[in-house]
């Protein structure tokens, strides 16, 4: 390999202290001196004209590297470089003065030198081969330097493809120094093997190195080194990524495990709400804008005939080399559908969008205790309108999952989770077979629910059979009168053959045509959403190899009015799933009357409340008053149960808000509101209530006692909140 890379680069050669000097020298003179150099790179791919649904949005630019080679790319802020090549996020692709490669720990010293070949590319960039293996660790950092612009990037990308650039150096200076020394040589036990044993979190950091540069936050061309870090710190989800991952790289091999089922497929229920800015349209640029995203199922046809996609989730387990991984992909096809509120409170119901999908890129995973699944979770990016007079790509960062897994470790049957992605809609333009990034049309700020249950053919209506404790939240948007209404209910399903008599207590939270919000509570309107209706199977068209196209019962369920939907048939109510047992079922709802949500109902109890234990709390809340619009993402915030009567709430959201007389909607912040002290109540059927002032939760336990469901509800001055929580037991 050495002798091919000699022949077609010129200049190759070993270094030990690691400092290469590059092009027109660090002088160490102002920024300014260098802000008008031009960049000197010949073309070559860059990640603003290759936008591609194939990719999270980091191009991949590792072709043509050998074996435990790097290279390296260096983006900074514009101010820094306005004549360096535009890339994504409003940075600038320079060549760097210099670059240096050291060994450190968590204080950032250098303690030493790294064994590596470096060699310059045609295209001028440097490329570093690394003698004694490429770093998996977060040991050996690459610094680069532009006039007096410093910046520090990880060797351990994951892709190989190293961009040293603001969001590399705030991973450097803001993960390692959260370790104790113990702590680190800890992260590099494990990364070394010390204990003769593999340990599967030793990939942590090559995910985390690589997916930090998937994230879609724009740095302004006013804002040096120092302030896109300013800027980066104050992006809630971006920053609390970073330190969930870095976290994530402490967990103990003792502590994780894996599926032990070669396969388990699952059916994915999933409901986001979202709160984000338009530009799409000059008129009513700025202003906000409410979402709401639906799982669907979708057909396509090609010259191979007609495929189904149905909403899912794949977990696969590999044992090797005695490492034990847990992988994991889903592809969610969704509806989405959207309300622009703009000054002056005038509205505009957005046209339904096509069909786009939400497609997580496969991972590995890991398994603590048997009963939360933990990873970094990097999202495609997906287009719509290809071939259209107007193409959009959609991009959404990654998030830490942290999903509950239950009903046995050999299958679960059920993997839940709710997190926070945000996003933006990119005009396209197409040129030459590529697919250019031209202006944003949106900034999209989403907080997901996702229910995955266990796929099982030979699923049985007649296994729905009983008392069931249910809760919903859905969202209606477009009405002249009432533009925007958020309703909740809790209440009980009882389930005989194929009929559902539904009983149902609702909170209804409204704005009307002239901004005015209000709410009905299940006083106002007791048994509004009392209803009979008709549960069925769902059948799947599914392909296997040996018989051809087959249509199975797998779980899948629909809900309707009268009469049962047939195949291919939209139902009156919901689609949804169903755990193999019957034990809990989800829906996404789908009616004028009640609008796009997600149902939940589970088994009732049947067994006494749990009186102790710590859950994991996700979910979103959704807040209006007269000149304002909240979401609120609970993000893995805590809910403990301290006794029999007393538990309490450990306060961690990100919100985003929008102010509509000022046209403006705000990145996502981090909010840590405190611990809040709650009464809490049970009985042995499920119900469940915590109550501190005007903040209620209402809602159920599972039979198992490791789920609640839960209706938010509170007034915090002018503004009115409404919204649904899902809490999942902890290790203890």
């Amino acid at each position: 390999m050495f002798h091919l890379a000699a022949r077609a680069f010129t200049a190759v050669f070993t270094l030990s202290t690691a400092t290469l000097i590059i092009g027109c020298g660090g002088s160490g003179d102002a920024n300014d001196d260098v802000a008008g150099r031009g960049n000197s790179f010949p073309p070559t791919k860059n990640a603003i004209d290759d936008f591609t649904p194939g990719s999270t949005g980091d191009s991949n630019n590792a072709s043509g590297l050998a074996k435990d080679e790097v290279r390296i790319t260096m983006e900074v802020p514009e101010s820094v470089a306005p004549g360096g090549e535009l890339t994504r996020r409003n940075l600038r692709i320079v060549e760097p003065d210099t670059i240096r490669v050291y060994q450190t720990d968590q204080t950032l010293r250098e303690l030493g030198s790294v064994e590596i070949r470096s060699r310059r590319e045609d295209s001028g960039r440097t490329v570093i081969r690394f003698e004694n293996g490429r770093p998996i660790g977060p040991n050996v950092v690459i610094e680069a330097t532009y006039g007096n612009s410093r910046m520090r990037s990880l060797a351990a990308d994951e892709d190989r493809d190293v961009k040293v650039n603001p969001f590399s150096e705030y991973l450097v200076a803001n993960s390692l120094d959260r370790y104790s020394s113990g702590e680190f040589s800890q992260i590099m036990d494990c990364v070394n093997d010390v204990n003769g044993s593999l340990c599967l979190n030793k990939y942590v950091w090559p995910t985390l190195a690589d997916q930090v540069h998937d994230f879609e936050i724009d740095i302004p061309g006013n804002l040096d080194v120092d302030g896109a870090l300013a800027l980066l710190e104050q992006r809630g989800d971006f920053a609390r990524y970073v330190d969930a991952m870095a976290d994530y790289a402490l967990l103990g091999e003792s502590s994780s495990g894996k599926i032990e089922a070669s396969a388990a497929n699952y059916h994915s229920v999933f409901w986001g709400v979202e709160l984000g800015q338009t530009f799409l349209e000059s008129s009513i640029a700025g202003s906000g804008q409410w979402g709401v995203r639906i799982a669907r199922e979708e057909t396509t046809t090609d010259q191979n005939g007609t495929g189904y996609v149905y909403p899912g989730m794949t977990l696969t387990s590999l044992d090797a080399f005695n490492i034990r991984v847990t992988s994991l992909a889903s592809d969610i096809p969704y509806d989405r559908r959207a309300l622009i509120h703009a000054d002056g409170n005038e509205f505009f119901n957005r046209p339904a969008w096509d069909l786009n999908t939400h497609s997580s890129s496969p991972g590995a995973a890991t398994v603590e205790d048997e009963i939360r699944l933990l990873a970094g979770r990097a999202l495609y990016q997906s287009i719509t309108g290809r071939g259209s007079s107007r193409i959009i790509g959609w991009t959404r960062n990654p998030y830490f999952m942290n999903a509950y897994v239950g009903g046995g470790t050999e299958q679960p049957d059920r993997v839940l989770s709710g997190y926070f992605s945000a996003g933006k809609a990119i005009e396209l333009r197409s040129e030459s077979g590529e697919l250019k990034r031209e202006r944003t049309l949106e900034d999209h700020y989403l907080s997901a629910f996702e229910m995955n249950l266990l796929r099982k053919e030979g699923f049985n209506r007649e296994t729905l059979e009983g008392d069931y404790n249910v809760i919903y939240l859905s969202t209606r948007m477009g009405d002249e009168s009432q533009p925007f209404v958020v309703e909740s209910g809790v209440g009980v399903w009882q389930i005989i053959g194929p009929s559902v008599t539904q009983t149902m207590a609702t909170t209804t939270l409204r704005r009307d045509n002239t901004g005015n919000v209000t709410v009905s509570v299940p006083a106002d309107n007791p048994g509004q959403r009392d209803a009979n209706w008709v549960i069925s199977e769902r059948q799947s068209r599914v392909y296997d190899p040996n018989s051809g196209n087959r249509i199975v019962s797998n779980g899948r369920l629909n809900l309707d009015r009268d009469s049962a939907s047939g195949l291919d048939e939209k139902p009156d109510i919901a689609v949804g799933a169903s755990t193999p047992n019957g034990s809990l079922m989800a829906f996404n709802l789908d009616t004028n009357a009640i609008g796009d949500g997600i149902l939940v109902a589970a088994e009732q109890a049947n067994v006494s409340p749990p009186s102790q234990g710590r859950y994991r709390l996700q979910g979103v809340g959704l807040g209006m008053e007269q000149v304002s619009n909240r979401l609120m993402h609970f993000d893995n915030a805590l809910l403990v149960i301290e006794s029999s009567g007393s538990a309490r709430l450990e306060g961690r959201t990100l919100e985003v808000v929008h102010q509509v007389d000022a046209e403006s909607v705000s990145t996502p912040q981090a909010q840590s509101p405190g611990t809040v002290s709650l009464a809490y109540t049970a009985s042995n059927t499920g119900a469940a209530t915590f109550s501190a002032g005007s903040l209620t939760l209402d809602g159920f336990f599972t039979r198992d006692q490791d789920q609640f469901f839960l209706q938010l509800r509170q007034t915090e001055g002018q503004e009115e909140v409404l919204g649904l929580l899902m809490a999942t037991r902890l290790p203890e």
